[in-house]
């Protein structure tokens, strides 16, 4: 049982006391990264734990204090991992099923290597706006678009740049969204107004990557080189290997029609595993206990085509336990850090440097994208600087939508751009990038993911400009009234409960 007079009487750490556990964490993971070229960040962000508790424990919080706040942001976070469980599941399903064979058959036979990337990037945004998923979307749909851009003979990191561009931006937008909700709710907005508040820099951002795709599609990508013998290769393998049926794209549908009519998420997607096993034992002559070993263990075939064997040997729950076990430490990081005051004493020394709105609106996307290098964790990268920084914004006067804005921007893009991050761990992982073997080259997704890193920075200069960037209505005035929300007055750096009535 937890000793609350430890937690009464324990010390704010300093800014420069705060940042030695942060500091001596990004020294571990460079070492092991960079010098060893190891990637494989669970130890580095175990010793991050640890650092963060003796700190801890030095400024009077106690062990059972400290642990407390690591398992409470665990657990906030433990929805995700279970959509990490049931992907697992329907990655291993769906191959067995034919669902995923079927969508790079026929990917393979209507797109063309110039338009893909655009179209890759289109229909992961639509799926991911359906399904309020960005992981569901790359474990799904990816990695069919994986599949069929290894047939057009173009770079796996260029495929998984406009996965994940897609992916994440519709993820951003869509009102299914776990972080779509987080952030207004941390700021206090109402969800629809902070969807479309953040359309200014949502649609430039989408049609800069668009037309960046386009014309990597035309020149940068030499379709000329494009191997119509491999891609005949790989249909034939498919054919060969899996009954290949318009039908068997039922249980995609399935899974968007759910979220459409807005089923839960969790649910929708193992109703999709549920009929693609169905699909399984009913058109490829599956047996249900296979079924469960997919489910489980991942699919295995070896059809003599490399780049169909490397993308159909994976999928299963035990293939989502390395991206699982670094989520979890990532979250404990990020639960230590946040319950000890360090995130809190970095944040203040920022907010207390800062007295202009554009400089304020600066430092929130910068914190968001700091918390998610720093902490791993998408989720703290939107809560912990919105609970900061709202108080700033409402002494300001401005609508704390601009700070929904970039909370999102900076956390729920940014997340699968830091390959230790949940998200990014989750894309390395469910795009078979292989990184962990030494295709560091792989990494270039981050870079051609154009249109999560673009947005900050149209954010960020709209905020300069003074375009975009509400006042606060006199209704949203009175809402802080009538919910005694407090404000600091960044001159001053005074709280105040005033009214602005």
């Amino acid at each position: 049982m937890e000793d609350s007079s430890q937690s009464e009487s324990a010390r704010a750490p300093g800014f420069g006391l705060a940042l030695i556990p942060i500091l001596g964490t990004l020294a571990v993971l460079a070492v092991q990264l960079f010098y060893f070229g190891d990637f494989t960040p669970h130890i580095p962000l175990s010793i991050g734990i640890a650092l963060t508790s003796i700190l801890g424990i030095y400024l009077g919080h106690g062990w059972p204090n400290i642990e407390k706040g690591i398992f409470h942001v665990i657990n906030v976070s433990l929805p995700s991992v279970s959509v990490l469980i049931i992907v697992g599941i329907i990655v291993g399903v769906w191959i067995a099923s034919g669902t995923v064979p079927t969508l790079i058959y026929y990917g393979l036979i209507i797109l063309s290597p110039e338009i893909f990337l655009a179209a890759a990037m289109i229909l992961c945004s639509v799926v991911s706006v359906s399904l309020g998923t960005s992981w569901g979307t790359v474990g799904t749909i990816g990695l069919a678009l994986m599949g069929i851009g290894a047939g057009f003979g173009i770079p796996p990191y260029w495929t998984a740049g406009a996965v994940v561009s897609g992916a994440f931006f519709g993820d951003k937008i869509s009102p299914l969204s776990d972080t779509t909700n987080l952030a207004p709710a941390v700021t206090g907005t109402n969800v629809f107004d902070h969807i479309k508040n953040m359309m200014p820099t949502t649609v430039p951002a989408m049609l800069i990557a668009l037309a960046i795709y386009l014309v990597a599609g035309f020149t940068v990508i030499d379709s000329t080189q494009t191997s119509f013998e491999s891609i005949n290769a790989i249909t034939t393998a498919l054919n060969e290997t899996f009954w290949i049926s318009p039908w068997l794209l039922l249980p995609a549908v399935l899974v968007i029609g759910l979220a459409v009519t807005k089923q839960p998420p969790i649910p929708s997607l193992f109703a999709g595993a549920v009929a693609g096993g169905i699909m399984a034992m009913l058109f490829q002559g599956v047996g249900l206990h296979d079924v469960f070993t997919y489910g489980n263990s991942g699919y295995s075939i070896d059809t003599g085509v490399s780049e169909i064997d490397s993308l159909l040997n994976s999928g299963g729950i035990q293939s989502m336990m390395w991206t699982i076990s670094l989520v979890l430490l990532a979250l404990g990081f990020g639960g230590a850090l946040e319950r000890t005051g360090c995130l809190e004493a970095v944040i203040s020394k920022i907010i207390s440097r800062f007295k202009k709105f554009a400089s304020i609106q600066t430092s929130a996307v910068l914190t968001s994208v700091a918390t998610n290098t720093v902490a791993g964790d998408p989720y703290l990268s939107v809560a912990l600087p919105g609970r900061m920084y709202a108080p700033v914004y409402r002494g300001m006067g401005y609508s704390t939508l601009n700070l929904s804005r970039g909370i999102e921007e900076g956390g729920t893009l940014v997340s699968p751009l830091v390959p230790w991050n949940a998200g990014g761990a989750f894309v390395i992982t469910a795009l078979s990038l292989n990184i962990g073997d030494g295709n560091f080259e792989n990494l270039l997704y981050i870079p051609l993911a154009f249109a999560c890193w673009t947005a900050p920075f149209i954010g960020i200069f709209y905020a300069n400009m003074g375009w975009f960037s509400p006042k606060a209505t006199d209704a949203e005035k009175a809402k802080w009234d009538a919910d005694g929300e407090h404000r600091i007055d960044p001159e001053t750096g005074r709280t105040t409960e005033a009214s602005y009535a």
